[in-house]
């Protein structure tokens, strides 16, 4: 079964401590609906991106924390 795990970083790339730990996921899905629900805190324990990997395969990031404070155009 693979293990979808988030890499938490600072802005130059260096792994940091989440301020709220992660869970183990089983699938893509759940991992970012919980980096869905606590970014915000996150962001606000000093972790400026994240990087999603399925085991040691990376498949997105990193991805800014930062942005998603950006309001959406209309």
């Amino acid at each position: 079964m693979a293990a979808w795990t988030w890499r938490f970083e600072k802005k130059d790339g260096s792994e940091t401590d989440p301020a709220v730990q992660p869970e183990e996921f089983t699938t893509q899905g759940d991992a970012e609906s919980w980096i869905g629900e606590v970014w915000k805190d996150l962001l606000d324990g000093g972790v400026d991106q994240v990087t999603l990997f399925e085991d040691a395969t990376k498949i997105y990031g990193p991805m800014s924390l930062h942005d998603a404070m950006t309001p959406e155009a209309e």
